[in-house]
């Protein structure tokens, strides 16, 4: 069983048609790299994805629960979500790390990571302190739990953004361009991460522009164009051996 299921996600702002038609699937274990020009509709299907935007149509199916499904209304289709303690059920299934860190400035960093796996999810406050203590070890910020974010750098941000992430125990994790606020060198530690979650077998979808970090660590790769998936599969198919003139020229301006 998929860990996600899109199905014919439509998304529009007023006239301009920003997501068409849209299906998708993501099992256990897989890492999804979406590449795709600025204004594809890369971010707003993330957005979607985890229900920062609502859907105009279309059904969202995580674990096999449907948190939207298409419902026709008076000759009109569109997504009806589900309400109350199944949400939150299926809210729990997923974590999002943001482009820009997100982080609580008036926490310090062990605090950003434990404040929702104790207050949200009522877990014992000793056992995810030692979770914690774990997962900043894990992303290289063992000695940096008593830290505020403004006496951290960008790519430390991130990490730990990507430690409060995963001390949710989501089985699927989202980012979007995790990398393209950081620059180069601090790109590689971040990068350096996720090869780390993917080789754990962590089930990620990855928004990004890094295509050498797509082809090495992507078990699949969706490009996409003008609101749609022009092409998916392998990373040797798509980023090396492209068959979509769409695809070639996106990849040709970046020197892939």
């Amino acid at each position: 069983m998929s860990l996600l299921e899109i199905n014919n996600l439509k998304k529009s702002f007023g006239d301009l048609e920003v997501l068409k038609d849209i299906s998708m699937k993501v099992d256990e274990g897989e890492v999804v790299a979406i590449l795709g020009p600025s204004g594809s509709g890369k971010s707003t299907l993330l957005r979607c994805a985890t229900m920062l935007e609502t859907m105009d149509d279309g059904d969202l199916i995580y674990d096999g629960k449907a948190a939207a499904k298409s419902t026709e209304m008076n000759g009109v289709s569109k997504s009806v979500y589900v309400k109350g303690s199944g949400m939150k059920e299926i809210r729990s299934v997923f974590g999002l790390v943001f482009q820009n860190f997100n982080l609580f400035p008036h926490y310090t960093v062990m605090k950003n990571v434990c404040d929702a796996p104790i207050h949200v999810q009522k877990r014992d406050k000793m056992e995810v302190e030692e979770e914690a203590r774990q997962l900043l070890e894990k992303v290289g910020l063992a000695d940096k739990g008593d830290y505020y974010p403004y006496q951290l750098s960008g790519g430390q941000s991130q990490r730990v953004a990507i430690a409060r992430a995963l001390a949710m125990n989501p089985k699927l994790l989202y980012f979007d361009e995790p990398t393209s606020a950081l620059d180069p060198e601090i790109t590689a530690g971040i990068l350096q991460v996720l090869r780390q979650l993917a080789e754990d077998k962590m089930t990620m979808v990855i928004v990004t522009h890094e295509i050498d970090f797509a082809r090495k660590a992507a078990s699949r790769v969706i490009f996409m164009d003008g609101g749609v998936i022009v092409e998916e599969g392998r990373p040797e198919d798509v980023i090396d051996n492209p068959s979509n003139e769409r695809t070639k020229a996106f990849l040709s301006k970046l020197g892939a």
